[in-house]
Parts: structure tokens; sequence; C-alpha cells
């Protein structure tokens, strides 16, 4: 069913736990010296139609479900838990059916040797747990916890068993959690907290969320456009919950495994969007650090003109992607869009006439009409296992995630040696630096010649925001660094963003790529052949007519789509 879009509620308010023997209750709560009668009288005038005495105690603030938790505790001789700061296997929670943990109000908590430890909420229902008794395969022992916490449980481990009405029921009776987020009138759950990251990150199409741990703070922040924003700051103490809530929410991740990284997966759903997010944990001397890299499904249909191609290089890459043979290799340095723009490739040439297979780690989106394979290491199922596997397919085209070592490269080199198309990528910061790459891992440079079609490299820029663009002149720093002539600057249109809403006052809104495309032609091929250096080779391409990384940003920046800033920020390398 997934999880409940934000702000969904119940139409009505239903109350907490009725307590088996509240008058009994009461009186224990007096012995206790945690009310007295003047103020059981006072919270009986202000009540609500239909609120219990207890109720509008704890209502009014006169009492908190955790002081009821221990008194019933002490007084049943059972052990009062807070498991709000439990570490509780998700395995061990669904023991119970979500409908009778709902319906008895507990949550299991701990399994040893063969005894299940199971929080209540009322030890004074002796029929109820009676019947959790009759239930369970094995014998419990019960722990007393307190009915918002236990609640809070219920939401975390059986939101996926249970519907709307009884998860928006679970959620505004989950009102006394002591670990809340600021802001909220100290009653908003950990859950209200973590789908409020999600759905803000979701509607600033942040590509990136990063949950940092730091001495005196939890620090949140996005990554919009490639920049990184914090966004919020939030005490220490609620790291763990946040942690435990989004390894819950992911399915696969373990909650009491703190010491090593950790992976997975969650899909939600907010409004009409879906929201699919890569999930990483990594151990710091303050906490875990979670990233979650939001999967953005509008590149599954992005065309090459979205990618930011001038019409001249988009016609040179279209006739590319359309070779019947040979290797095009995409490179660039991680976030640079190399996937992206594989997708934009797929998606140009996948007809009914071909068979296109991917192997990829991982697998982020499902391609419609196309063969994806995820590598899986930890079952020898590698880049090359995989691309052994898929030949014995019959595909036309190939696409491989990553050439990451010589056994992988000399598959794609045979496979496209043998009438195959394959598109791959390398970690790489310029086009001819892959020729020098390929061969550092051991391909022998006559197959590179003979296999490689086109090398690409890409970074990408900020575009300049459309809702508040305004007209800007260069510095003449920005004219020496770009080495602009006169002449171009007589037909240039500078543009850049004053800063609105639209773009959060960044003046930039979505990216573009800059793309420095390298052809091996014939000459290129007896270059390589003739063992020529990276240098030598990005001489003679220039010679031929390759625009280099900068020089393709410049014609943007005169063409006001991005501003000198962003261009020279990513091509450092290119300057000279």
């Amino acid at each position: 069913m997934g999880d409940p879009p934000i702000g969904e509620k119940s139409n009505t308010n239903p109350p907490l736990v009725l307590y088996a023997n509240e008058p009994y209750l009461l009186d224990l709560l007096q012995e206790s010296n945690l009310v007295d009668a003047d103020a059981i009288e006072d919270v009986t005038h202000k009540k609500k139609a239909q609120e219990s005495t207890l109720e509008a105690l704890l209502s009014q603030n006169k009492i908190t479900d955790d002081q009821i938790a221990e008194t019933l505790a002490q007084n049943s001789g059972m052990e009062y838990v807070d498991i709000r700061k439990m570490d509780i296997d998700p395995n061990v929670a669904t023991q119970v059916p979500a409908e009778t943990a709902v319906r008895f109000g507990i949550v299991p908590i701990a399994e040893s040797g063969g005894t299940l430890v199971v929080a209540v909420t009322d030890p004074l229902d002796f029929d109820g747990l009676d019947s959790v008794r009759h239930v369970l395969s094995v014998e419990p022992e019960f722990v007393v916890g307190s009915d918002s916490a236990i609640k809070q449980r219920q939401l975390d481990f059986y939101q996926t068993e249970l519907d709307s009405e009884q998860i928006s029921k679970l959620d505004s009776d989950a009102i006394a959690v002591t670990e809340t987020a600021e802001g909220e009138g100290g009653d908003a759950p950990i859950i209200k907290l973590v789908y409020q990251i999600l759905q803000e990150a979701y509607q600033n199409r942040a590509s990136d969320i990063h949950i940092e741990p730091l001495e005196e703070e939890m620090r949140v922040r996005y990554r919009i456009d490639g920049a990184l924003h914090k966004v919020q700051s939030h005490p220490t103490r609620l790291l763990s919950s946040v942690v435990s809530r989004i390894k819950i929410m992911t399915g696969s991740m373990a909650i009491s495994e703190k010491r090593l990284p950790q992976d997975g997966r969650i899909q939600a759903k907010f409004g009409s969007g879906d929201l699919d997010l890569r999930v990483s944990t990594v151990p710091t001397s303050c906490g875990e650090s979670i990233v979650m890299r939001i999967l953005d499904k509008s590149s599954l249909t992005i065309g090459l003109p979205q990618l930011g191609f001038f019409s001249d290089d988009q016609a040179t890459f279209d006739e590319l992607i359309r070779l019947p043979d040979g290797i095009i290799l995409v490179t660039g340095p991680t976030g640079s869009g190399k996937t992206t723009t594989l997708y934009a490739c797929l998606n140009a040439i996948n007809k009914s006439d071909r068979k296109i297979i991917t192997v990829e780690d991982p697998v982020e989106y499902l391609l419609s009409g196309i063969n994806q394979v995820q590598v899986k290491e930890d079952i020898g199922m590698t880049f090359a296992a995989a691309l052994r596997a898929i030949l014995r397919q019959a595909p036309n085209i190939i696409m491989i995630g990553e050439i990451r070592d010589l056994e992988t490269a000399s598959i794609a080199i045979n496979a496209s040696l043998t009438g195959h198309l394959v598109f791959s990528t390398l970690h790489t910061n310029d086009a001819p630096s892959a020729v020098a790459r390929l061969a550092d891992i051991g391909v022998k440079k006559f197959l590179i010649a003979s296999a490689v079609r086109s090398i690409m490299a890409q970074r990408l820029v900020r575009k300049v925001c459309p809702d508040c663009e305004a007209p800007a002149e260069l510095t003449e720093k920005d004219i020496r660094a770009l080495r602009l002539t006169a002449e171009q600057l007589g037909k240039a249109s500078i543009r850049k963003g004053e800063g609105c809403r639209t773009c959060r006052m960044t003046g930039y809104k979505g990216r573009m790529g800059l793309f420095e495309i390298f052809n091996i032609i014939e000459e290129v091929r007896l270059l390589i052949n003739g063992d020529e250096s990276t240098s030598g080779l990005r001489k003679r391409a220039r010679e031929l007519g390759m625009r280099t990384l900068r020089e393709d940003g410049v014609r943007k920046v005169l063409a006001g789509t991005t501003t000198s800033d962003e261009v020279m920020r990513v091509t450092m390398a290119d300057s000279d």
C-alpha cells in the first residue's frame, strides 16, 4: 500500500486507548502523587464530550502517557520500557499480525530463548493479555510501554498491512512522542519529520537529500541543480529515530546495524507524484550519515534535445548513436549526467526491430521495451559475467553501466567488433584521456582504435532561471578567462538570473550539458596505433574540429543559457 500522503487524516479524531480499569488507574495516579483530586475535578469540567477523565488529563497536559505506563508497570510487577529508544528487529515485530497488534495495543520488541518480549499498553487488561497469549505460538514476556510509543512503533512496522483509516487513526493518536519535529508544538512524531523532509525535497526538485550528524545539530541539506543548500537543522537527539525511520521505510536495512555502511531503496507517493530514492548510510564519529538520491523518472523519456546540445553537436551525436556497431563512450566525473545521456541515447534508438540489453549497477529505472540486467557481485554476477551471458541473447545494442576492468573492456570490444553497438561510460576528465584510461586497464591500443567510434566528455552546468532572467555584462576577468573576441561579444546575449521564489533566489533553475565530442576517424586511429600521447591526441583532435568543454560552455554563455561562473566552475582543467 505504501506510505500515506502527508497531511492525510481521518475525518474523526478517535480517542486514545481506553484503559481496562480507569477508576482504579486514577486512584493509582493519585497514590503516586502524579495528579490530585483538584486536578481531576478541574479537567472533568473542561473535558470534551465523550472524552474520559483520563483522556482529559492527557489532552490538558496534566499527565503524560509515559507516567501512566510507569505507574502501571510498578503496580503490575512488570518492567517499564521506553521503546522509542530501542532498535527493534522488524522480523521480530511482524511475528504478530498487524490487526492483532493494533487491536490489543501491543508490539513485540525482542526475542530470546524461545520467549517473545511484547510491549503492552495496559497490563490491567487481563482478557486482552490472555487473548494475545492464545494468538502467539510462543510464550510471551510482557513489559509495559507508553500508549503513544507503542502506536508509533505500530506505524513503523505495520503500515503496509493496514488501510489508510487505520494508519490515520494511529497517526493521530500517537501524540505524546517525545522526540518530535521542531516547530510543531512538540507533538509531531518522527514520521512527520521524515515525510516533511522528503516532501520538501520533492517540491524543490532536489536530486539528493543529505541528513548529516554534526556535533551540535542534525543538518539537512538538499542538492538542487548540483549545489547543496542547508534547509533544516534539528537537535542531534533526533538523529537515531530519523535514521531508524528511514531504514524501516526501505524494508531491507538493519536498524540495529550502526557500524557498517548500508544501502536500500524507498518508494513513496506524494500527491500525484511518485518518489523513488536510493538510500545510503555511513557511520561517522557523530552518528550515521544518510544520503538519499532521488531518482528522477523524467530522465526515462528525455530526448537528445533536452540534454543541452546545440544543433550541430546534436546532429553529430544523432548520427553516431545510429551506427551499426562499435563502442560509444561517455566520460566525466560522478554526477556529470552520464547515465542520463545513455538513457537518452537508448530512448532515441529503441525500436521494435532492435533488441537492447543493459548491464547496470544498480538498475535505477525500468526502461520500456529494454532488457535490463542487475549486477550482483556478491553472487558472481559481475559486469563481465553478465556481458558473457547477454551476448548469447543475440542483442543488437548493449549498454554497460561502466567499464571498470580489463575483462569487461575486452568483452565490450569483442562485442563491438562482431556487429554490436555498445554504449558505456568511463571516469576521465576529457574525451581524449579515455584512450589512455583504456590502455591503463590493459586494452591494446590497436583494439581501441578498431572498436571505439566516438568518445564524448560532458559536464553539467546550471541554467539561467527563465522566471527572473535579465540582461547582464561580463567582467574583464571573465572576458579574458573565456578568451572572447570583440566579434563574439558583439553578437552575444548575456543573461543572468536575478533571483526569485522559483529558483530559491539562486538565479538558476535546471541544468544542461557541456559536451566535447572526439570522433575516432581514420587519422585518429593511426595516431592511437602509433602510441600518440594524450596531449598529442587532444591537440590533433582540436585541429580537426573538436570543440572542448570550455569552448562549448562559451557558446552557451554567449547564448544566455548559462553564466560564465558556471562554465568556469566545471571546466577549470580545460582553461589552457
